[in-house]
């Protein structure tokens, strides 16, 4: 079973990358990108029984920094 996890970082916090994409983007002639925000997704491949819990744990402990970055998990139904 596959698990995916979206870690972005909270808002009011600093994005860097986000804004050297925002400026690339501005050089290369896009318009209008006001704003961009990187994140990541974790594709996670899990044995059979394993939980949304077991998932949530694993983003507390290690795939997410929780005092800067927020994050959702998506798990098959």
């Amino acid at each position: 079973m596959k698990a995916k996890v979206h870690v972005m970082l909270k808002n009011g916090v600093l994005d860097p990358q986000g804004e050297a994409v925002r400026h690339a983007l501005g050089a290369m002639g896009f318009q209008g990108v006001n704003g961009v925000r990187q994140g990541k997704v974790i594709e996670l491949d899990l044995a059979e029984g394993a939980t949304e819990a077991d998932v949530t744990a694993m983003c507390e402990k290690l795939l997410a920094n929780t005092v800067i970055e927020s994050y959702s998990v998506e798990m098959p139904a």
